[in-house]
């Protein structure tokens, strides 16, 4: 069979992600060329159940590039969470503390605007439903990326730069041989069983059970759908937790004195998530740079994993406009060091707030005590809630 003739493209992004799009979309407006490659379709990407919570420099940043129009007008503004815990709530004010706010915009909504903008607006090529992805010469100036095509039909790039955003189970990272990056991973030997309701939210705010029995979570995702974690042996079937079972918990574990009842409803989504973190250290390789999941992965205990993609795209699509327009190549050196000062440090504050959530589940005393005492501490201590606002809101560095 005869080889497909190449196309050139400066920049050949594999992932319709939030990172993937977002660095589409920065080098579209800059007049940069580049093809986005996702297996999924346009439709499924656009539906796909992810996280919803943004930290308020994101949105800042979002907003610089003309990203924002949509989010802002319908994203709910979060300014407290609470604490439930010894049958009592504790409502933990971060924005009257710090003057900030998260926003609460799931991910599908945050996709569409970025392709409807990537694709529709600024005519950005983004290829559907492809196969087959091979990433080749990556240690050379000129790397490939072949795919197969929706009718079958073998096409391939030649391209300077690949950017990897397409997860952890993408083509990307496996494409850096062996002995070129280390994957650092950590287990926390637990799963969370995560939930969709058909319900109106319970609070107006988040809120964080902290449980004998183990962990429970409600966040907000829309006026009438309602995002619920439960804590739960890792590897748990969800036809275990049939609907009776699962409000029953969420009532005994979310449970405070004074506190309206939760607002029950059918439950539209029922997976249990294995709790586990991994960074892959660096995060580039010759021509290949990683955004997003395909570099690191961060357990939804913080919802910090929308966040770090975001922070990965907007310093990899500034430092791919500097290199192709002008030259400039430091920002390109520096993205992997720079990007990983913020994955370690929000890692550091996932397992940090871990023992907070999980301690007291853990059957151990020690860590339940130690649990209950960092949660009375952030409510008597000053300095110690001002340090936990920081964390919790991300650092605003650079943005």
């Amino acid at each position: 069979m005869s080889s497909p003739s190449p196309e050139r493209v400066p920049v050949v992004v594999i992932g319709a992600g939030p990172a993937g799009l977002a660095v589409g979309t920065i080098l579209r407006a800059a007049s940069v060329d580049c093809v986005v490659l996702e297996t999924e379709s346009r439709a499924f990407i656009e539906q796909r159940p992810r996280a919803g919570v943004l930290e308020e420099w994101a949105v800042r940043a979002l907003d610089r590039r003309g990203l924002a129009h949509h989010l802002l007008e319908r994203a709910e503004r979060h300014t407290a969470c609470e604490f439930r815990f010894g049958g009592a709530g504790y409502r933990f004010a971060y924005g009257e503390l710090t003057g900030r706010h998260h926003y609460v915009y799931p991910q599908p909504l945050l996709v569409t605007d970025l392709v409807r903008e990537y694709a529709d607006v600024r005519a950005g090529d983004a290829r559907f439903g492809v196969r087959d992805v091979e990433i080749d010469g990556l240690a050379t100036p000129g790397p490939t990326v072949s795919y197969t095509d929706p009718t079958g039909e073998r096409r391939l790039l030649r391209c300077d730069f690949v950017v990897g955003a397409d997860g952890a189970r993408g083509v990307s990272r496996a494409a850096i041989p062996p002995g070129h990056a280390r994957v650092a991973r950590h287990d926390y030997g637990i799963g969370w069983l995560a939930l969709l309701a058909q319900a109106p939210p319970s609070s107006d705010c988040v809120l964080f059970g902290v449980h004998p029995d183990g962990f429970a979570g409600h966040m907000a995702r829309s006026p009438a759908v309602t995002r619920y974690y439960l804590q739960c042996p890792p590897g748990d079937d969800p036809d275990n937790w049939p609907s009776e079972r699962v409000w029953e918990a969420l009532r005994t574990r979310l449970a405070a004195a004074g506190a309206p009842a939760l607002t029950e409803g059918e439950l539209i989504e029922k997976r249990v998530l294995d709790m586990h973190d991994y960074v892959v250290e660096p995060m580039a390789y010759g021509r290949l740079f990683l955004a997003g999941d395909a570099a690191h992965l961060i357990a939804p205990i913080a919802a910090k994993g929308m966040n770090l993609a975001l922070h990965d795209a907007f310093l990899l699509g500034d430092a791919l406009v500097a290199y192709l327009l002008r030259g400039d190549g430091r920002g390109l050196d520096a993205y992997s060091d720079a990007c990983l000062r913020r994955v370690w440090d929000y890692q550091e504050f996932s397992q940090w707030l871990s023992e907070v959530y999980h301690g007291s589940a853990s059957g151990d005393p020690f860590r339940a005590g130690t649990s209950f005492a960092r949660l009375r501490r952030l409510f008597t201590s000053p300095t110690a809630a001002a340090a936990f606002a920081e964390q919790y809101l991300g650092s605003a560095e650079h943005y």
